[in-house]
């Protein structure tokens, strides 16, 4: 009895906490009235999107000068933000068209359950079939991101303490930022299972990733070379950003959400504190526009500023990635930070939300967003749109209506 009373108690804590947060917000009417017309839009777009669409391949983005479009098949880690955007608008308008074409394409997507040469399962995987679950639940869905959990967790090392994101040389052992975001399929796979490892493997490496990827400031490195025999540390370093000691802005975006899916996921408050700090870094930086849209690098550090600050491209993706964090976060934080928190993504959402950085019905396409960023130094998917900006704003857009039902 006693312990049920207990129980009562931070059960009905917890309600009055979370009651308290949403009272410090006041919605933007304009805004919520606006969030359901891009969410219309979008339904409309990705129709467009789906008739343009080859079988058996994925939409990964589209070239407005050329008019072209490049597809992928379904190894590609960007391969569950199409069905992943479908299920999310499906849940907003209830247009059953979305629907008959997301389980089509989850036909599709369903083999890579197997897939353990990526460590990109969770977006893949999770994005797609977890919404798929959360929408229609069935045995089949849970064994498929079961399976899909399980091959994730053959690429975790108990050297390194970190799950392997890049295969490299025999002694390498590469893991970049952004698989923070592929730890929630392992928390979910440990609730559905009571199997303990999946959440281990997570927990351990984001405690791994926070001790190495950071930097001072709370910036983050791209990709961690650990010594594959001994977990050593020989390289820390670029791919997708301007320098080594820059900060790539989708990096620092991934490594924010992460944090703040991973201090939901387990309450550990580490976890707030580095989502706290992250988000300091990225909100207080004198190169964050002041429409919060950033850069495609930060550019801190020893090696300067990148090229053509403040005429740099914008990536879009990184905002919305951004926003959508914010969002949960300000949920967590105390009333200060919260209340900052809560702005800066409303704020983005209605600079997302214009004629600059949303496409106009029956353009781009049929993407939503324009003006992403996806590989610079390789000058790959350089300022065009992207699924997983597209996806991202629309989880964004649910988050922020959800916030006051």
């Amino acid at each position: 009895m006693k312990q049920l009373l207990m129980g009562l108690i931070v059960i009905i804590f917890a309600g009055c906490v979370v009651a308290q947060k949403k009272a410090m917000h006041q919605p933007d009417k304009d805004l919520l009235t606006t969030i359901d017309q891009n969410l219309s839009h979008a339904a409309a777009q990705y129709k467009i999107l789906q008739q343009n669409l080859p079988a058996g391949k994925f939409p990964k983005t589209y070239f407005p000068v050329t008019k072209k479009y490049e597809f992928s098949n379904s190894g590609w880690w960007c391969s569950g933000f199409y069905p992943g955007t479908l299920l999310l608008l499906y849940q907003q308008t209830k247009d059953e068209a979305l629907y008959t074409e997301a389980q089509r394409i989850l036909e599709v997507l369903k083999k890579e359950q197997f897939n353990t040469t990526t460590h990109d399962l969770g977006f893949m995987m999770y994005c797609s079939f977890g919404n798929a679950n959360l929408i229609q639940p069935s045995a089949a869905f849970k064994d498929i991101l079961v399976t899909s959990a399980k091959s994730l967790s053959t690429r975790f090392s108990p050297v390194t303490g970190c799950i392997k994101s890049w295969d490299g040389k025999p002694n390498e052992y590469l893991v970049i930022i952004d698989n923070m975001m592929n730890l929630k399929l392992l928390f979910w796979a440990t609730q559905v299972t009571g199997d303990s490892s999946f959440y281990r493997i997570a927990v351990t490496h984001a405690n791994t990733t926070i001790k190495n990827h950071f930097r001072a400031d709370n910036s983050s490195y791209h990709v961690i070379n650990y010594n594959s025999q001994t977990g050593a540390i020989q390289q820390k370093r670029t791919a997708q950003g301007f320098a080594d000691e820059s900060a790539w802005a989708r990096g620092q975006a991934w490594g924010l959400y992460g944090y703040t899916e991973t201090y939901r996921e387990t309450k550990d408050p580490k976890y707030l504190e580095q989502a706290n700090k992250i988000a300091s870094f990225i909100l207080n930086h004198p190169n964050l526009p002041l429409d919060k849209i950033p850069y495609w690098d930060f550019s801190v550090g020893s090696n300067g500023n990148a090229p053509n600050i403040p005429n740099a491209l914008r990536d879009v993706s990184a905002a919305t990635i951004m926003a959508s964090a914010l969002l949960e976060l300000s949920e967590y934080a105390d009333k200060n930070l919260s209340v900052k928190y809560f702005k800066a993504a409303e704020l983005i959402l209605k600079n997302l939300s214009t004629e600059q950085y949303k496409a106009t019905a029956g353009t781009n396409g049929g993407f939503l967003l324009k003006h992403s960023v996806g590989h610079f130094p390789a000058q790959t998917e350089i300022d065009v749109p992207l699924t997983y900006a597209d996806y991202y704003f629309v989880e964004a857009m649910i988050r922020y209506k959800a916030m006051f039902k």
